[in-house]
């Protein structure tokens, strides 16, 4: 790979971060033509944000949802990193002023409770990792403007996460039925979205899955005590300060936060 690309591509993708000033597509500007130089692109500032002192809390699945992949024009998942300062609860306020096109999904959560390491696990391997399930908001937002991305340029920009907003009430997984539970997302009072645990690669679970193998393949494990959001339940929204969001997801519960 082209290490000068790659380091200029992640720099670029820091300052619009930074700036919140969103940047052409890093894919066409910089070269970045494979998923693979993208991942290293998002490693590059993986690595940056630990050396400014925050830690990994979780992993997310993105592009999941069919209707995601049709409002972004892509055709497969892929992953990012979740930090400490992303993370938020029930109820929370939002600030805006981190945030430059926020639109925002209705996932479900899982919390690990044995960390995995090593080759890809076996199915079994996965399950006997997890332990509870929580309704979960993702606030997404891409450093590229108008999110005019290929999948390159989502993958270099961490999967175009942001901030996660994670329910109270922990469920045991194993007690969920998860393909089928249906998820209504409400912005301001008015219905926004909606869908189902089964648009989310067939299966939340077999989606955490594809996760989890991703991330042995790569060389990093799942550690107990981090965070798995699954991926979109249905197609995401925009927001803007001043909104109230909330979703029910059957089972689970709601989540719910306020941009400000």
């Amino acid at each position: 790979m082209n290490s000068k690309k790659i380091e200029n591509a992640a720099a670029a993708l820091r300052h619009a971060r930074a700036t919140r000033a969103a940047i052409g597509q890093v894919s066409s500007e910089y070269g970045i033509g494979s998923v693979d130089e993208a991942y290293a692109v998002a490693e590059l500032n993986r690595q940056w944000k630990v050396g400014q002192g925050h830690r990994v809390t979780g992993k997310k699945i993105g592009l999941t949802s069919k209707a995601v992949q049709a409002q972004l024009g892509v055709d497969r998942p892929d992953f990012g990193f979740l930090f400490d300062d992303m993370e938020y609860l029930n109820g929370d306020v939002l600030p805006a002023t981190r945030l430059i096109q926020p639109k925002v999904e209705a996932e479900i959560a899982f919390v690990v409770q044995h960390s995995l390491s090593g080759p890809k696990p076996s199915y079994g391997e996965f399950l006997s990792s997890l332990a509870y399930a929580l309704p979960a908001l993702e606030i997404v937002d891409s450093a590229i403007a108008d999110w005019n991305i290929t999948l390159a340029d989502t993958v270099a920009d961490n999967a175009s996460s942001a901030l996660y907003v994670l329910g109270d009430q922990p469920v045991a997984v194993a007690q969920l039925a998860l393909q089928g539970l249906g998820m209504v997302m409400d912005r301001n009072g008015a219905m926004a979205s909606t869908g189902v645990g089964a648009a989310c690669l067939g299966h939340p679970l077999r989606a955490a899955y594809w996760l989890a193998c991703e991330m042995m393949a790569r060389g990093h494990g799942l550690q107990a005590g981090e965070i798995i959001l699954s991926g979109a339940l249905g197609p995401m929204v925009p927001v803007q300060a001043g909104d109230h969001v909330e979703a029910r997801i059957q089972g689970l519960g709601t989540v719910q936060f306020r941009l400000d």
